[in-house]
């Protein structure tokens, strides 16, 4: 069946629920939908869908709001963030014009369409209690038959009905199923599906006439909104049957449907923690950058006709295809995610670098705000310097020389806490073993933190520079076989970290005076 929804614009929506965190696997499902409208000149619409009273809350729709914005996926219709609010300095609830856009909101709405089906003999109260339903389903599965509803209610009389209505019967509202019905509907992604009717049953649509569930209140939005386009992951490829059963018997129109694949963990499972199935929260405070979450989620299932690898968020409208959607799962690499996240690292300027740096290392306590202006050498000093842990005073400039050591080393922000502890703290611990340059001794490894300590003994307080330190060096380094056997003592001397930026770097933003103290404590662990 293809779409039987005429209209000139492109209408997508994006529509997840507030009962906790935006989870990556939504965050791509918003992009795509995202880069879907925004390549076809249409329309992207957020809505919300908290009918679930009991799990949805603010705190999460506000989430939700924050984290797309993060990522830069701005929505022509919706509700209004909290910060839009502050920001236009109005108290606007929605954008667009087919809200609300939250169901909550939308209870009048589907009890008109619940109403509209109930007369029309479409569809009909259910007083069975969840103990017969239980025991028939079990019964079905016994028989290995589809475990759909018995159908006992489907033709109740009017006076039982109301009978039961005016003493409070609990019930549910089932759609009345087409028997022998074949279902076609041709999903963009996988083509032709067709499901018969008689595996679905009289399926439940409401809870209660003000209590919709999702299949009937997703139907009426999708309508009441104008979506044409319904582009979901795949595990809802079996909502779809029953949605188009709805839209038909409602008079509705069909939109097109995409089922993306899922994403799926190194071991083809579904994706878990264990592999980065975390939210999306918690890669922004990993320290993953937006531009490389928006790269890295494009390429779950999705493959540009350009065989590149980076991709702006308007190169990726410019190139976005539904017919570049896979449809096996998509492997979720966090090794990739890495790699990408240093690519865009790298592409920062160093001030921007800092500045994103600067909440981890503040964090940390390495640092905090310097509030006041201090006199320093006649000079003052800017409001934006910073306090470090030791009790000194590092300006925004000489922060930036501390973390520039870095920036081709980091895959993510946060790792400014463990590379550049060294740099804070004001001693430093690690194995004495670590010290030693292959076989040599602890005889061999004093000897050589001593030449270099005289060496370095000899720079002069403002000629310490990475230059001179690294000429100095350099001219003991050819009395051994290899470098290794002066720079390495010196640079775990240094940082105490078996991985580092090199010794004459650290050198120079270590400064003179705790160079040499460090390498005197150094040579304390091999006495």
């Amino acid at each position: 069946m293809e779409s039987d929804l005429k209209t000139e614009e492109v209408r997508a929506r994006f529509a997840p629920s507030p009962t906790g965190a935006l989870h990556i696997g939504g965050a791509r499902t918003a992009l795509f939908n995202y880069l879907f409208a925004r390549k076809n000149k249409g329309k992207f619409i957020l809505r919300i869908e908290d009918t679930d009273k009991e799990r949805s809350k603010k705190e999460w729709e506000e989430t939700i709001f924050k984290g797309l914005n993060w990522l830069g996926i701005s929505w022509d219709e919706g509700p209004v963030s909290s910060d839009l609010k502050e920001k236009i300095g109005k108290n606007i609830e929605y954008i667009g014009s087919y809200g609300p856009y939250r169901q909550s909101e939308r209870t009048q709405i589907y009890r008109k369409y619940l109403e509209k089906l109930i007369k029309e003999d479409k569809a009909y109260y259910c007083f069975c209690t969840k103990e017969e339903i239980d025991a028939y389903r079990e019964y079905l599965f016994s028989i290995g038959k589809p475990p759909v509803y018995s159908g006992k209610c489907r033709n109740l009389s009017k006076d039982v009905i109301e009978k039961n209505l005016r003493e409070k019967k609990p019930y549910i509202i089932r759609f009345k199923t087409p028997e022998g019905l074949k279902i076609q509907f041709f999903d963009k992604i996988r083509g032709k599906i067709e499901v018969e009717s008689d595996f679905l049953g009289d399926f439940c649509i409401a809870k209660d006439l003000d209590t919709p569930l999702y299949n009937f209140s997703c139907v009426v939005d999708d309508f009441e909104m104008k979506i044409t386009h319904v582009i979901r992951g795949e595990d809802h490829i079996s909502n779809t049957p029953k949605q188009i059963l709805l839209q038909k018997a409602l008079g509705f129109p069909t939109p097109e449907y995409a089922h993306l694949p899922l994403i799926l963990g190194p071991d083809r499972k579904k994706l878990s923690k264990r592999y980065g199935g975390f939210s999306l929260e918690e890669y922004k405070a990993q320290g993953y950058l937006p531009e490389a979450i928006v790269n890295f989620l494009a390429f779950l299932g999705w493959n540009p006709k350009k065989k590149a690898e980076i991709y702006s968020l308007d190169e990726l409208i410019s190139e976005f295809s539904i017919e570049g959607i896979q449809k096996g799962g998509a492997i979720f690499n966090i090794k990739k995610l890495d790699w990408l996240n240093g690519v865009y690292i790298r592409k920062k300027s160093l001030d921007e670098l800092t500045q994103l740096c600067l909440p981890y290392l503040e964090k940390s306590g390495f640092i905090k705000k310097n509030d006041d202006s201090v006199r320093m050498e006649n000079e003052l000093l800017p409001v934006s310097s910073y306090i470090t842990k030791r009790g000194d005073i590092i300006s925004f400039n000489d922060l930036k020389k501390v973390i520039g050591l870095y920036q081709e080393r980091l895959k993510k922000l946060s790792e400014v806490i463990e590379l550049l502890d060294f740099f804070f703290e004001e001693s430093i611990t690690y194995p004495k073993e670590l010290l030693k340059w292959k076989d040599t001794s602890d005889k061999e490894t004093y000897n050589s933190l001593d030449k270099a300590y005289k060496i370095l003994f000899k720079i002069k307080e403002e000629e310490f520079n990475k230059e001179n330190i690294e000429k100095s060096l350099l001219k003991i380094v050819n009395e051994y076989p290899d470098r290794g056997y002066v720079l390495w003592p010196l640079r775990v001397a240094l940082t105490g970290k078996k991985a580092s930026a090199g010794p004459f770097e650290v050198a120079e933003i270590l400064g003179k005076e705790r160079v040499l103290k460090r390498i005197k404590e150094a040579q304390k662990l091999l006495l």
